[in-house]
């Protein structure tokens, strides 16, 4: 749907009927919400679908521990392929032990 729920006249104009401050980088542009649907779909597709959580405190702590784990030891190749943990915090990137 790329976010275009949350960029229709309608309900932008609901928003500042009642003065709530919106934050877009482009005039409703679509794309505002494409970084976050993004972690949300790998989420989903690495750690959710993947698991199934007998209560909502497993779940957090699933969803926790995989969050550690996407920003703190998971390359991403639009990063160099570094961290966001390294990219954020200036931290030298590792190198893997060999097996």
């Amino acid at each position: 749907d790329q976010g275009s729920q949350f960029t229709s006249l309608d309900f932008v104009k609901l928003l500042k009927d009642a003065e709530i401050g919106i934050s877009m980088d482009g005039k409703g542009a679509w794309r505002d919400n494409v970084f976050v649907e993004r972690i949300w779909r790998s989420i989903k597709y690495e750690e959710v679908y993947l698991h199934a959580y007998k209560t909502v405190s497993d779940a957090r702590l699933g969803i926790g521990r995989y969050l550690a784990f996407y920003n703190g030891r998971r390359p991403h190749s639009s990063l160099e392929p570094k961290t966001p943990d390294q990219i954020y915090f200036k931290q030298p990137q590792t190198i893997p032990l060999a097996a």
